[in-house]
């Protein structure tokens, strides 16, 4: 290549730094398209560092268990024990848990929300996530005081959990009050908690907050039995951020959260706003030409639902 050329060789570059570029693409494309590109790229794709960070929450909602497992093994094989962070929704099958659990050694950030993983299979695999610092457990109605006592007493290092439940879902529990104390008792690094809609009183707080006395952002939104004196709350802790327990939601901010936990619920759009007199949203479909293609990679892409080429 002469000298101040403007050609650049990108099939050239080193594998980490075609990852830190791959990275800023769509799970399809990487999967899909990039591959296709030449070799060099398509090795890279293969390879560890495109996938030192996995996320499939938006497309493990609606997606059917087994293609979801098959997804994780493929992901978390390549990312070769280097896997950091893994964002994931609805994985309700313990097998799945497991080989994330003895597969993502390294893992650091875990999220993994509205999930039916059992309080045993925690229990069993807990110590494989001895470096998770950041975990979220949010909507996972099937976790308990056993899973949370399992995490906390392996995950030396956890300083943010999420654990938060739907109103309409918290509803047919009796109390959470048991797994706030194991919380408290096992979690005293917490900086950031999250704690929406749980079934739990003034003492179960008044304990976390003895417990975990480096808490910096307690969010209480929907928990109605929690009474503060946010006063005396501000003198003893004066570095917490406490929200909620009260909620404030506008139309769209609740038609958004039912919406997160309830996809295919009997809720409508019209429980919540009426759109009969708002001329905007007329003709919003309308362009019937709109439609959706992506490239079918080598690892056969069309097992998990997304359509060949054209």
């Amino acid at each position: 290549m002469e000298e101040g050329s403007e050609f650049r060789q990108w099939d050239e570059l080193i594998p980490d730094a075609l990852g830190l570029i791959f990275k800023k693409l769509s799970l399809e494309d990487i999967l899909t398209v990039i591959p296709r590109v030449c070799k060099a790229w398509g090795k890279a794709a293969q390879g560890p560092y495109c996938w030192q960070e996995i996320d499939l929450d938006e497309w493990s909602v609606d997606c059917e268990p087994d293609k979801l497992d098959l997804m994780l093994r493929l992901l978390i094989t390549r990312s070769a024990g280097s896997l950091r962070k893994l964002q994931v929704s609805c994985v309700n099958d313990d097998e799945s848990f497991a080989f994330i659990a003895e597969n993502a050694g390294s893992l650091q950030n875990l999220i993994m929300r509205r999930c039916g993983i059992s309080d045993s299979i925690v229990e069993q695999l807990a110590g494989k996530f001895s470096r998770i610092v950041s975990l979220d457990l949010s909507y996972c109605c099937q976790i308990s005081t056993r899973a949370l006592e399992a995490f906390g007493k392996n995950c030396k290092m956890l300083s943010s959990l999420s654990w938060n439940m739907h109103p309409l879902g918290s509803a047919f529990k009796l109390s959470h009050v048991d797994e706030a104390h194991a919380i408290a008792k096992t979690m005293p690094k917490l900086k950031e908690l999250e704690l929406a809609y749980l079934r739990i009183n003034t003492e179960c707080v008044l304990d976390i907050l003895s417990g975990c006395p480096d808490l910096e952002f307690l969010d209480l939104r929907g928990c109605w039995d929690v009474h503060l004196d946010k006063k005396a709350l501000e003198k003893r802790h004066p570095q917490l951020e406490v929200l909620g327990p009260q909620v404030v939601m506008g139309a769209f901010e609740r038609r958004a959260y039912f919406d997160e936990y309830y996809s295919d619920s009997d809720f409508s759009d019209y429980d919540y706003m009426d759109y009969s007199d708002d001329e905007s949203f007329d003709g919003m479909w309308d362009d019937e030409d709109i439609e959706l293609r992506i490239y079918e990679g080598p690892d056969n892409m069309y097992e998990f639902g997304w359509p060949p080429s054209p």
